[in-house]
């Protein structure tokens, strides 16, 4: 498989798209941030989205497990190793129907 069957957002070179690119793109359509004067970042679909999970009841296993990130405690890390990938599933479906307003 190359990397354009892998990625949902591959970059025009083949590689992982940064955030910065999603940023740029942002900024030079000068998407609107909740905060006067400033431009929508990256970094605040994300912020959205751990928002949504809190509001609607979601995990924190699930919820961080989505976001990607890691435990950094290395003991629970060891005994914490399944994907919860159905919950992902799950909520990622949650997650699409709102933003469509399917909810």
């Amino acid at each position: 498989q190359g990397i354009h069957d892998q990625l949902v957002f591959p970059s025009v070179r083949g590689k992982i798209l940064s955030d910065m690119a999603l940023t740029e793109f942002l900024k030079g359509h000068k998407a609107k941030s909740a905060y006067p004067d400033r431009y929508a970042v990256a970094h605040g679909f994300r912020s959205s989205f751990r928002d949504f999970c809190s509001e609607n009841s979601v995990s924190r296993d699930v919820a961080e497990r989505a976001l990607a990130h890691t435990i950094k405690d290395k003991v629970e890390g060891a005994y914490h190793r399944t994907t919860l990938l159905d919950d992902r599933r799950f909520l990622m479906q949650k997650w699409a129907d709102f933003l469509s307003g399917n909810a």
